[in-house]
């Protein structure tokens, strides 16, 4: 849960709010000895807060 809720937050602080944001069951990848891990599902959003998103990540990847 900590990937999601420290996403969540930084979403909050930039103003940007998703409807949804869920934890998939983690998983073993046996084959490769992988730790299990979990998905985050981000969820359907509108266009403007995808947008939102898009600015501040392209902010954030110009420091």
């Amino acid at each position: 849960m900590s990937a999601r809720d420290a996403l969540a937050a930084a979403l909050t602080e930039a103003g940007i709010q998703l409807p949804a944001m869920d934890i998939r069951t983690p998983w073993l990848d046996v084959r490769a000895g992988e730790p299990p891990y979990a998905l985050v599902q981000l969820g359907v959003c509108a266009a403007p807060v995808a947008h939102a998103l898009a600015e501040v990540i392209a902010r954030g990847a110009v420091r």
